[in-house]
Order: C-alpha cells, then sequence, then structure tokens
C-alpha cells in the first residue's frame, strides 16, 4: 500500500499532496457511494433505506497513548469503534469520512501507518472512505471519523424499545480490552524507569488485542436474523456494562436485574485482574473498550437464542419503579451504579 522507508516532513506535501498521497489507493466498494474523495462532498444515493449516521472523536493523550499504541492499530480502531455503533442500531455501514488533525511531529510516513489500518478496516467491514479534511495541530493527532449506515425502518433498533420481563443479552465475553490496558499501562511504568528495559507482553496476546484491535459486532446482525429474533433495544459497550444498562433502562423508562455469576468472562481477563488485584467483575462493569453488544429481547425466544455460543443471558428487565439492580455472587442485591468512562470527569 504505502512503501516509503524514509520520513517526510508533512510541509513537503501541503494539504492537498498529502490529501492525495494518503488517498490515491481508495477503490469504492458500493454502488450508491456515487463520487468518493476529490470533490466538495462526497454524493451518496440512499435508495429506499433509512440512513444510520454517527461520528466520534478520538483525542491523543485522552483517549489514546502513541507511547504503546501503533499507528496502524490506531486507524483500524477508529473505525472499527465508528463501525459498531451502526452495529448497535442494527444496521449495515456502509461509509466514512475521515477528519484528521497532525502536528509537526508526524512525518507523512506516520500518516501513511495510520491511513493503512483505516484502509484494512474499510476492507474488512466492506466500508467506503468517501471524504474528510486534514488540518495541522498544536496539540498531537486527532481523528474524527463519520459514519453512514443503511438499515430497513422496520429493522432498527434503539435504546428506548425495552420491555418489563424482557432478557438482558450480550454477546462475546468483557472485561478483556481494560485489562489489556492495564499491561499497557504497567509496561510504559516499567520503560519510564528504564528505557533498557524491553516490554513483556507475552501471554497477553487476547486482551492487547482486545484493546489494540477491537473488532465490531457486524456479524451479530445476520446471526439474528436468521433466527428470527428483533432485539426490543440495543447499545454497544464503549463505556462500561453497567453504564450501558443504565442507558438503555433510562431511555426506555425501566429497572432491570442483572445476575454477577451470569456476566461473560475470559479466563485470560480473570486470570490477569488476579494479578492486579482487581475485581473482574468491576473489569467488565466499568471498564469499557469491549464493544460488543447488550441487547434486550423478548422471553418468548429465549429458546432461540438460550444455547447459542455468541450470546449470554445475563439478567431481565423489571418495572422501573424497583432499579437497576446487581445480584452478587453472594445472593445479596445491590443498586446498579455506573464508574465507565466519561470524557469530562478528572481522573
Amino acid at each position: 500500500m504505502f512503501e516509503n522507508n524514509t520520513r517526510t516532513e508533512l510541509s513537503q506535501m501541503g494539504e492537498f499532496g498529502l490529501i492525495k498521497h494518503l488517498t490515491k489507493t481508495i477503490k469504492l466498494q458500493h454502488s450508491n457511494s456515487i463520487k468518493g474523495v476529490g470533490d466538495d462532498a462526497a454524493v451518496i444515493e440512499p435508495g429506499g433505506q433509512h440512513i444510520l449516521l454517527s461520528t466520534d472523536m478520538l483525542i491523543e493523550g485522552v483517549h489514546f497513548d502513541l507511547t504503546y499504541v501503533p499507528l496502524k492499530h490506531l486507524g483500524y480502531k477508529a473505525v472499527a469503534v465508528n463501525v459498531s455503533d451502526i452495529c448497535a442500531m442494527n444496521g449495515v455501514p456502509k461509509q466514512i469520512t475521515l477528519s484528521l488533525a497532525a502536528s509537526n511531529r508526524f512525518s507523512v510516513e506516520a500518516l501513511e501507518e495510520l491511513y493503512s489500518g483505516v484502509l484494512a478496516a474499510c476492507k474488512k467491514y466492506k466500508v467506503d472512505l468517501v471524504g474528510g479534511d486534514t488540518t495541522s495541530s498544536l496539540s498531537g493527532l486527532c481523528i474524527s471519523i463519520s459514519i453512514i449506515g443503511e438499515a430497513e425502518k422496520n429493522e432498527i433498533v434503539y435504546r428506548n424499545g425495552a420491555q418489563e420481563k424482557d432478557l438482558l443479552v450480550v454477546t462475546g465475553d468483557l472485561g478483556g480490552s481494560y485489562m489489556g490496558l492495564q499491561i499497557l499501562e504497567r509496561e510504559k511504568a516499567v520503560f519510564k524507569e528504564n528505557p533498557n528495559i524491553q516490554p513483556d507482553l507475552e501471554g497477553n496476546d487476547y486482551i492487547l488485542e482486545r484493546q489494540l484491535k477491537p473488532e465490531a459486532r457486524t456479524d451479530i446482525r445476520p446471526i439474528l436474523k436468521e433466527l428470527d429474533i428483533k432485539p426490543t433495544s440495543m447499545i454497544d459497550i464503549s463505556d462500561g456494562l453497567a453504564s450501558e444498562i443504565l442507558h438503555l433502562c433510562d431511555q426506555s423508562s425501566v429497572g432491570c436485574t442483572l445476575y454477577e455469576e451470569k456476566i461473560p468472562l475470559d479466563s485470560m481477563t480473570v486470570s490477569r485482574a488476579q494479578d492486579f488485584n482487581i475485581d473482574p467483575t468491576l473489569c467488565a462493569l466499568s471498564g469499557g473498550e469491549d464493544y460488543e453488544l447488550l441487547f434486550t429481547i423478548n422471553q418468548k425466544d429465549f429458546e432461540k437464542i438460550k444455547n447459542h455460543p455468541d450470546f449470554t443471558i445475563i439478567g431481565h428487565i423489571t418495572d422501573k419503579a424497583a432499579g437497576a439492580q446487581l445480584v452478587t455472587r453472594s445472593g445479596s442485591s445491590i443498586p446498579l451504579t455506573a464508574q465507565g468512562w466519561d470524557a469530562f470527569l478528572k481522573k
């Protein structure tokens, strides 16, 4: 894709030369992507579908640390987290625009690495990169992606449709991304103390990938369709399970009962959490960045989903007056509280 092994300053190419250079290999994959990069605006023909639109920003020092995040992984993750938002609406991702602000400490080759990750994710998720913007920055790297998706009107799933007695379901396993971050932060601290010590990452591949290269669950929509299940509400897990459950409860004006023993945890997540003296359940409830899907289904769909390997039933929806409750492994019931990511809280 990009084969330069030297450093080229951004000033050598200028804004328009850089855009042309980074986007020259883009090939559109969708027939409704009429015009992509190169004009004043992209042209997309919506057809009879409903259009879904979402956007996310990733800011250096807030959302990522380039001490241990490879630029290629960062580009891939920036796309994946946006694709996840479309998955959470039961839609199909189609196009993205990418806006980028970079300081002069980044070379053309560095941005090539970032773009190679973006384009790899576009290929993986069958998404067209159709436009964006680039500018300079006085404070590091900023990435903003807007994504367009499609869905039939009757297939879109919102956060506000959960009903009393619905089952609470989650995909995959939780907490791994948070523990991957703990490993990376530990090795960064060791490196700062002694730059001659090589990072010890061996044996942690799964949780490191969960943090550095998360995957959006584009596979879930066709599985649910095959099972003839339409969720009553849905959200993706970016800020921790507890926070997302409370969002569903708030939007749907309901309560819930979540069972701690039902929360799916990978054995590596549990093992590393114990190494760090962290409660594994807390990793799932408050860790965030798992990008799994949390949704509710009618009880009549229980038999369709109960033994499926991609899904775990973790609780049920209750009356709003009952509130959101966590039933611990010991059997006690406590109010569910959100301690996950909040960009405006002091860390």
